[in-house]
This record gives C-alpha cells, structure tokens and sequence, in this order.
C-alpha cells in the first residue's frame, strides 16, 4: 500500500481515486470542486488546503486533469510542483493532452530527478467506476513497473506503449478510432430504422456479422436498444462531446506535425465539431446518433 496524492476529481478521477481508497491506499485529495472532495473525505481520504500541502510526503502523485495547460500549470513554472516534489515520488498523468506536453513535463521531471509516467485511459466513466480502466503508459521501464501495482487498482488493462508520450500517441489514436467508429455504427442504425428495421435486431444483426464493433457491442448509440449506456438515459453521463472534440483535436495537430493522412479521423473531427456547436457539447459522445437520426 502506498501514500497517494491524487489531483483532479472530475467525472474520471473521482471514481478512480475513490478505487484507490477501496484498494486500501492512503489517499490524499485535492480538487478546486468542495463537493468533489467532500466525497472522497466521505470516502476515507485526506485533503489539504493547496496542492503543495496536498502533494507533500506522496509517494505516489496522479493527476487528471481537462487538457494540457492545467498539467503544465500544475507541474511547471515557478509554482509547480516539479519544484518541491522529491526524488523518491513517482508521477502519473492521467490526463490526456499532446505528446509533446507529457515530453515536455518528463523532460523537466527527469531534470530533477522525478520518475514521470503519461498514463492516459481509455473505458469512459463507466470504466472508472467499475475499476475497469485500461492505462496506456509511456516513460521508463522503472518507472512503469513501479506505477503497475498502483494502477491495477483503477484498471483491467495496464499496457506500457513505449517512451514519454507514447502513452498519448497512443490515445489519441485508440479515440480517433473510436470516433470513426461511433460515426460508422450511427449512420448504418439509421440507415436501417429509415428502411423500418427495428434498431435492437438491426444492432444485434451486426453484432454477430462482419459489422461488430466496440461502439455496437457495448455502447450502443440508439436509444433503449441496451440498458446502461448513455444513449438509453437521454445521453447524459459518459464521455462528452467536448471532450472528443479534444481529442480529435489533438489527433489532427498530430497528424498535421507527422505529415500523416487522416481523412476519416478528419470527418469524424469535423462531425464531432458540428455537433457540439449545435449544443451538444455536455452530451455523451454516442449523441451523434441524433445528427443521422433527424427528426422523425
């Protein structure tokens, strides 16, 4: 069991530190959301007036936060926590951002001395929740088998993708797909229901055939097809569009920077970006299915 400092306590990082107390680590929490913390206190955890007091004596300190900036703001710069951490703390990032943020930051980090980890996930909320989470893990062999133990109490799946930033690339990659995917399996749900196909036969038709995808097969984007998505409780909950948006986002700069064709994952960016403009941002990202679906 380890002394953890956990930073970020969103719809992700809440349930994953709330995993990490359950697993029987001593958790220290910190989050600018009262109510967030107040959460896991009620959980068992300890908390602390700023983040260096939070972070202080942590053996392990995780952090998942919305993008880039907030882990530079964070870890670099006069304040962050690069600047107090000891040698002996291993870091994880569970945040997803560039490549080159978590190269950045390990840069610094192995300057001081600090074993940095970007472990983004993949699994959703739902994934969080259960403690089903993959992590794809970039930085050292060290520091990754250190971080393994830790991280097998958040998650199924705990794969080491290579170097700093590897663990993004690779992320960024998986959610592209995903995006792809989620596209492909809306638009052949509506073709079909437009042909008067009941949706729940048509997906399990495809489920079983050559169409069988990770979108189908457990996140089904049609309304009351399957119990438990987002998609059957009016699209809340779940990975929001905006934070696709993000990630495609990321995927095309890096595409862009590895001269690197993208053409699908450039339309589903484009899709994704539609949608939320037309104030879907907060939805689940099987919302799309409402853009191919139209009005009835």
């Amino acid at each position: 069991m380890a002394n953890i400092t956990f930073i970020g306590l969103g719809n992700m990082g809440g349930p994953m530190a709330h995993n990490l107390i359950k697993a029987g680590h001593a958790v220290t929490v910190f989050d600018l959301s009262a109510d967030a913390v107040k959460a896991l206190v009620d959980d068992g955890a300890r908390t602390a007036d700023t983040v260096h007091a939070a972070a202080e004596g942590a053996e392990v300190l995780i952090t998942m936060l919305p993008a880039g900036e907030h882990v530079e703001a964070v870890y670099l710069g006069d304040e962050g926590l690069l600047n107090t951490l000891t040698s002996s703390t291993l870091v994880i990032d569970s945040s997803t951002n560039a490549p080159e943020t978590a190269r950045g930051v390990a840069e610094k980090a192995t300057e001081k001395g600090i074993a940095f980890l970007d472990a983004p996930v993949s699994g959703g909320v739902g994934g969080a929740k259960a403690g089903t989470l993959t992590f794809i893990c970039g930085g050292e062999d060290a520091a990754f088998d250190r971080a393994k133990p830790v991280l097998e109490g958040m998650g199924k799946n705990i794969f080491h993708a290579g170097p700093h930033g590897a663990g993004q690339v690779a992320k960024i990659c998986n959610n592209m797909l995903l995006a792809i995917l989620m596209n492909g399996t809306c638009e052949a749900l509506a073709l079909g229901v437009k042909n008067g196909l009941d949706p729940a036969v048509l997906s399990e038709i495809m489920r079983q055939s050559s169409g069988g995808n990770w979108a189908l097969n457990v996140y089904n984007p049609w309304p009351g097809v399957m119990e438990g998505v987002p998609a059957s409780n009016d699209y809340q909950g779940g990975f929001l569009v905006d934070l696709m948006n993000k990630d495609l986002g990321l995927a095309f700069d890096n595409a862009v920077k590895n001269k690197a064709p993208i053409p699908m994952g450039s339309l589903a960016r484009n899709l994704y970006a539609l949608h939320g403009q037309q104030g879907n941002g907060r939805l689940d990202f099987s919302s799309i299915q409402r853009f191919y679906r139209g009005k009835e």
